[in-house]
C-alpha cells in the first residue's frame, strides 16, 4: 500500500490526537495480495481501533466528545451542529478489523441521487468515514474529501440517509468542521403554496 496504510505502528504515533487506544490484537488482514496492488494509490489500508483513551468505545459521539465542535480552539473538529446527538448512529461502534477505504469519490457518482448509486456501490458507515477522516489527517496532515460528501449507509430515525465529510466550506461562509447531514426524502407532507 505504500504510503496509503495506517496500521498499529502508525496509530500509535497519533493515538494521543485522535483519543484512541491502539489494538494489541487485530485482526488479519483479509483483503488479497492482488486487490491491495490494485488498490494501493486509490484507496488507504486502515486498522480499526475500537476503543478510546478514556475507556468509552469508538463512536462518532466518543470522537466528536474528544475533537470538539470549534475550530478557533483546535482543529481538526466537527462542524457544530446538534440535530444528530440523539440519534442511534453516532453510537454505532467501530468494527475491529482492517478496511480499505477509497480516497476520492468516484466522478461517475458525483450529483447523482443515493437511491440511484446505491444499485452500484456500498456505502460505508459513517463511523468508518469519521474515524478514515480524522486518523488520515492525524497520520498525513491532510484532509480526505475536504471539499466532498460521502454517502453513508446509515440512517437517522425518520429513514433519511446520512452523508459526511466536507470539511472546509468553499464559499467561505460557514467554519471548518467534519460535517454530518442527512438527505431529506420527499414524503407527504412536502408541497408548495401558490402566492399572488
Amino acid at each position: 500500500m505504500g504510503n496509503n496504510f495506517i496500521g498499529p505502528e502508525e496509530l500509535s504515533r497519533i493515538a494521543v490526537q485522535l483519543g484512541i487506544l491502539v489494538p494489541t490484537n487485530y485482526p488479519e488482514i483479509l483483503f488479497s495480495r492482488r486487490e491491495l496492488t490494485r488498490k494501493q494509490d486509490e484507496y488507504i489500508l486502515l486498522l480499526g481501533a475500537t476503543q478510546m483513551k478514556n475507556g468509552e468505545t469508538v463512536t462518532i459521539k466518543s470522537l466528536r466528545t474528544h475533537l470538539g465542535i470549534d475550530p478557533d480552539k483546535s482543529e481538526p473538529c466537527f462542524y457544530n451542529q446538534d440535530w444528530y446527538l440523539k440519534e442511534k448512529f453516532i453510537e454505532k461502534p467501530l468494527e475491529p478489523k482492517w478496511f480499505l477505504v477509497r480516497k476520492d469519490v468516484f466522478q461517475t457518482t458525483r450529483g447523482k441521487n443515493p437511491e440511484e448509486i446505491s444499485l452500484q456501490y456500498y456505502f460505508p458507515s459513517a463511523i468508518l468515514c469519521t474515524y478514515a477522516f480524522f486518523a488520515y489527517w492525524f497520520h498525513f496532515k491532510k484532509y480526505l474529501w475536504m471539499n466532498d460528501f460521502i454517502w453513508c449507509n446509515d440512517l437517522d430515525g425518520n429513514g433519511d440517509r446520512i452523508y459526511v465529510a466536507r470539511y472546509i466550506d468553499p464559499t467561505g461562509l460557514c467554519k471548518n468542521g467534519y460535517s454530518i447531514h442527512r438527505h431529506l426524502k420527499i414524503r407527504e407532507f412536502y408541497g408548495c403554496v401558490d402566492f399572488a
